[in-house]
């Protein structure tokens, strides 16, 4: 399926208010040993919010702290009280790799990625294994070592988040979108998590020309080795789900399956992934609900499975709840961009897209 211009410029803005819609929807809630799925339903019924249709509502009275324990961010995350997005890594590092494309071309190299965090990207606003690379970098360090010298986290989900502008930018093209994110991700991550920015690369890539997200789940898994543990992971939540399991019960498979990996590390979350996209099926509140009720990295795994639900539908047909408290505005640590358009940074993305 070809895309027209104005089309390729919806589904890439439907990316982009996909992304930062669900990493907001999930920010108050990002802390994975706390808030099971249980606690976060809990919550949720308690605020009278399920289904859950749109941005975490507030509890009033206030909640038990020790109970249900919301992120110091959450006053400014949730429903009612959003006036356009929180900072947050999972979207600014979209931002970086934006600027990095309009500066280096498709054909970057890992070496000036790592320029590109030195000069733009303050190192307190890094986490896990992109600060022991960042830190890493500063020493003199070069890629792959940043990768590897004292970096206990290369296989956790950081890659993963720093995949969709590769997606965005590489329409109908998995195969050169995961290219493209491997060169990113090995400045940082080795294994699954350089496996993982491939898949999510190439996973949002499909989705511009996949009919539904089962296909773009299949033509994502073509771009990583078939017997790494993500790709065996994808594939068995793939099958839980043709087998008619619920969406529940999938998850808690998954989940003693995966037990002992950190509620970071990137084969676990990209389970609640691929089930909040399968189950979701294609509607844009759906898969962001799903994915963010289960659990783990909330804030990432939205953002991811916004990015994908925007793409397939479209901006135009992203529910105004999530895009409207936007504003068409983002905050970014990324120097340069803070309170910038986020249509303006679609456009951007766009004309990238468009010369390939």
């Amino acid at each position: 399926m070809a895309l027209s211009g104005s089309a390729l410029a919806d589904r890439i803005l439907g990316g982009w208010l996909g992304r930062i819609a669900g990493n907001m929807l999930g920010k108050p809630i990002e802390n994975g040993p706390h808030w099971t799925r249980d606690r976060i339903d809990r919550y949720l019924r308690r605020a009278d919010a399920l289904p859950l249709t749109d941005y975490l509502p507030a509890l009033e009275p206030p909640p038990d702290p020790v109970e249900f324990e919301l992120r110091p961010e959450w006053q400014s995350c949730v429903r009612g009280r959003i006036h356009g997005s929180c900072r947050d890594d999972d979207v600014d590092y979209s931002v970086l790799g934006l600027h990095l494309l309009e500066t280096h071309g498709p054909c970057f190299s890992t070496e000036q990625v790592g320029e590109v965090w030195l000069l733009r990207l303050p190192y307190l606003q890094t986490f896990t294994a992109e600060r022991a690379a960042y830190r890493n970098l500063t020493a003199g360090v070069k890629p792959p070592l940043t990768a590897t010298l004292d970096n206990p986290y290369q296989e956790w989900i950081g890659a993963l988040i720093r995949a969709d502008i590769h997606g965005w930018v590489n329409p109908g093209e998995p195969r050169r979108a995961a290219a493209m994110a491997r060169r990113d991700a090995v400045l940082s991550h080795t294994g699954n998590g350089v496996y993982g920015a491939m898949w999510a690369a190439a996973l949002i890539a499909a989705a511009f020309t996949a009919d539904e997200p089962r296909a773009a789940v299949d033509s994502a898994l073509d771009r990583i080795p078939p017997r790494c543990r993500l790709a065996r992971t994808v594939r068995r939540i793939a099958s839980l789900h043709d087998a008619g399991v619920a969406w529940a019960d999938a998850l808690a498979q998954l989940e003693r399956e995966t037990a002992g990996l950190p509620w970071i590390h990137v084969v676990p979350n990209a389970a609640v992934l691929t089930a909040g996209l399968l189950y979701g099926a294609g509607d844009f509140t759906a898969t962001v609900a799903l994915t963010v009720r289960g659990g783990l990295d909330t804030d990432s795994n939205g953002a991811t499975a916004g990015s994908v639900a925007g793409v397939l539908c479209g901006a135009a047909a992203i529910p105004a709840q999530w895009t409207e408290p936007l504003e068409d505005r983002v905050r970014s640590a990324v120097f340069g961009f803070d309170g910038a358009r986020i249509s303006d940074l679609a456009a951007r993305t766009h004309r990238l897209a468009v010369s390939g």
